[in-house]
C-alpha cells in the first residue's frame, strides 16, 4: 500500500526521500505516520487527507494523499 505524502513550511525537513510513493501498512493512522517521519506531536496541527480534514486518528488507505502542517503563527 502506498501513500504520497506532503509536509508544509517547517515540517518539510520530514518529507521522506519516496514522498510521492511511501509505503505504509493497512490499519495505520495518521498519527503513527507521523511518529515514523519523526514528526514531534507538539509541531503537527493539521492533517489533511485527500483535501479532507481529519484527525490524528484518521486510518489511511491506498493512494491517499496526505498533507501535514505545523501551526502556524502571526500577527
Amino acid at each position: 500500500m502506498h501513500i504520497a505524502i506532503r509536509c508544509f513550511a517547517s515540517l518539510s525537513r520530514f518529507t521522506p526521500p519516496d514522498a510521492e510513493a511511501f509505503a505504509t501498512t493497512p490499519g495505520e493512522t495518521v498519527g503513527q505516520l507521523a511518529q515514523r517521519l519523526g514528526i514531534p506531536p507538539v509541531d503537527l496541527k493539521l492533517v489533511f487527507i485527500n483535501g479532507a480534514h481529519v484527525e490524528l486518528d484518521a486510518e489511511l488507505a491506498d493512494g491517499d494523499r496526505v498533507g501535514l502542517f505545523p501551526a502556524v503563527g502571526g500577527g
